[in-house]
């Protein structure tokens, strides 16, 4: 089996005027992590602190390392580079691995192969190096550290090619490196002539792959295996029509769009999916592509839906001199699970359901007007939640405070009580709330919330919460704000803050 290899050394784009580094910040200081080269040539290196880079260039400039950007980008160049295999592998961060096994004679032979693989990247931008061998390993080991567009043919043939490559060419640990170079094993054919005994026994507690010479050495010559997870593309829901004729009423439109619905449903249903994300293409005659898209608050293939919100955003769609075809895209879906409901209870169900309501109103009123309350991490009631748009993730919470039971409704802000009675050890008897005395027949609590001192001034009073029940069976959740003689201002005030169901 053949493979090659090929490292990505620089993106596209427009050059800079000066030495370049991407840094990222750490405990000690900004530190690089990839380098363009001029800065190597002005001494840069990967690694280094980026103080000691300026003590060399001073006029090195600086841009913040994107490494969830770069893994993306590997990957769409991992998909893209299946025209030269039947699938290809991840070798973050820089480079990709392609199988070429009985391949390469469609290009014209291997050299054909890698010129072509030049020339495609070139015309992408990307400068790459790339080598042809017999294992995943050998094929690494070339293209950092040996010739360009290196080709090997036979495992035979790996040692001969590779013998006076350095020891870092074996993927191995930097610690790993530096002990073999002070053992005097600066080749990988100073560790293939030495016995393996010594070596088994110099590393004999070194497990990972990473650590262990040997067990590199063998991958490498392909007498150990090396598992590979290939890249493979995840397929979307798609559906789409071809028209006999170009159509340019909204009727028909609308209908068409009906069917793509349909087929949708039943696609995301064979898959178990539902869509959050729909993005409806229509080419008309003269080859330009309208786009509509929709994001939806929670996911579902219902048809009817999906018809509903595209008819709001197909009133401004210019037909041209017509339309030919129209594809409908689930760019994002969920898993969404199969269910069975009664069928005469779903007919009669005439009712909008929650999530249906806000796609209507951010259809309707734009996303920006429709907010939704979410969980926020306050140990104080009132602040508990924030209010965000309906499609974006909800923060973390730290555990949302779920051990503290919270009455179903709270008021917008505590309302001031009268507590005409407390015994000694603070349980409130009697209080009255909106003009109204309540006698106070059961008490649970109290449960203390101190303020946030990074939020709040010194005085501050802490909080104990009750949860009481009145002599007619309504409950209420109401707190006193301070305690006697606490140094922070008089008498404690008690407040009503909740109802229980």
């Amino acid at each position: 089996m053949d493979r090659w290899h090929l490292t990505i050394a620089e993106r596209g784009g427009v050059p800079a005027a000066g030495p370049l580094v991407l840094i990222a910040d750490t405990a000690h200081g900004p530190r690089i992590e990839a380098v363009d080269r001029p800065a190597a040539a002005a001494g840069a290196r990967k690694g280094m602190m980026l103080a000691d880079a300026r003590a060399l260039c001073p006029e090195i400039a600086t841009a913040p390392a994107d490494p969830a950007g770069d893994l993306a980008f590997l990957k769409q160049l991992a998909l893209w580079a299946q025209r030269w295999g039947p699938w290809s592998a991840l070798d973050a961060p820089e480079g990709l691995l392609v199988d070429v096994t009985a391949v390469a004679h469609l290009f014209g032979g291997e050299e054909a192969l890698l010129a072509d693989v030049h020339a495609a990247f070139a015309q992408r931008g990307l400068a790459l190096r790339a080598a042809i061998a017999p294992t995943a390993g050998a094929a690494w080991a070339l293209a950092h550290y040996g010739p360009e567009r290196a080709i090997v043919e036979g495992r035979a043939g790996i040692m001969r090619a590779l013998a006076e490559l350095p020891v870092a060419a074996l993927r191995l640990d930097q610690d790993v490196v530096t002990v073999l170079r002070r053992l005097g094993l600066k080749r990988i054919g100073d560790i293939a002539g030495i016995g393996r005994d010594a070596i088994q026994r110099r590393f004999r507690n070194r497990k990972l792959r990473t650590a262990n010479p040997l067990i590199r050495l063998d991958q490498l010559l392909g007498r150990v295996s090396e598992p590979l997870l290939p890249v493979i593309q995840e397929a979307v829901p798609l559906v789409q029509r071809r028209l006999l004729e170009p159509i340019r009423h909204r009727q028909l439109l609308d209908r068409v769009v009906a069917d793509l619905a349909g087929d949708m449903a039943r696609e995301l249903e064979a898959q178990g999916q539902g869509a959050r994300r729909l993005e409806l293409g229509l080419w008309r005659v003269d080859g330009e592509v309208v786009v509509r898209r929709l994001e939806l608050a929670a996911a579902t293939r219902d048809p009817a839906h999906m018809l509903r919100l595209f008819a709001a955003r197909l009133d401004d769609v210019d037909a041209g001199f017509g339309i030919e075809m129209l594809r409908l895209r689930a760019s994002w879906a969920e898993p969404l699970a199969l269910d069975q409901n009664d069928i005469e209870a779903r007919a009669e169900s005439h009712g909008t359901s929650l999530a249906g309501c806000i796609d209507r109103l951010i259809v309707r009123l734009g996303a920006k007007a429709v907010s939704r309350p979410v969980p926020y991490a306050s140990h104080l009631p009132e602040r508990a939640q924030r209010w965000q748009p309906p499609l974006e993730p909800e923060p973390t919470s730290q555990g949302l405070l779920e051990f503290h039971s919270r009455p179903r409704k709270l008021l917008d802000k505590p309302e001031k009580i009268a507590v005409l009675y407390a015994t000694p050890d603070g349980y409130p008897q009697r209080f009255r709330w909106r003009g109204e005395v309540h006698d106070v027949a059961r008490v649970e609590g109290p449960e203390r919330i101190a303020p946030e001192w990074w939020r709040e001034r010194g005085a501050a009073r802490l909080r104990d919460y009750y949860r009481i029940e009145d002599g007619q069976g309504r409950r209420y959740w109401i707190y006193r704000q301070g305690l006697i003689g606490d140094g922070r201002g008089g008498a404690p005030d008690w407040y009503l803050q909740g109802l229980y169901a």
